[in-house]
């Protein structure tokens, strides 16, 4: 059974040195604060690249978000896979297989993240089962 979380977030991305051998590469730190059917917050990694043609650049992430999600809590991973091509985005954002821990001991799901007004928003769809031996 699929169960819906909506919300908002918070995020800091603080920009880390970049490697001169990777020089469109970039590396942050991801720092968010989720309201709403989850409430957490999450830590993690961002890789960037972006292109010479405007609106167009890629990102992978990790992050692992602890906190309460429909008041079960525990921690879960989020791997982020994301890529704009001339502006058009198109973004995957998954639970990691088997990262639950405590209630959250089976999670699978999808997130999608929403930007408007320069407000961030989610609408996270999962199940939780119990794994098998």
């Amino acid at each position: 059974m699929t169960t819906h979380a909506n919300g908002s977030f918070e995020v800091k991305i603080t920009p880390q040195p970049v490697d001169a051998e990777a020089p469109g590469a970039a590396r942050m730190l991801i720092d968010k604060q989720f309201h709403g059917d989850l409430e957490a917050t999450s830590k993690g990694q961002m890789l960037a690249a972006m292109t010479s043609v405007k609106g167009s650049a890629a990102y992978v992430a990790i992050e692992q978000v602890t906190g309460s999600l429909h008041g079960r809590n525990g921690t879960f991973i989020l791997q982020h896979s994301a890529t704009m091509t001339r502006g058009e985005p198109h973004m995957t954002v998954t639970v990691v297989p088997d990262s639950g821990t405590g209630d959250l001991v089976g999670l699978a799901g999808a997130m999608t993240i929403l930007i408007a007004d320069g407000k961030h928003s989610y609408a996270f769809e999962y199940s939780l089962s119990v794994p098998a031996a």
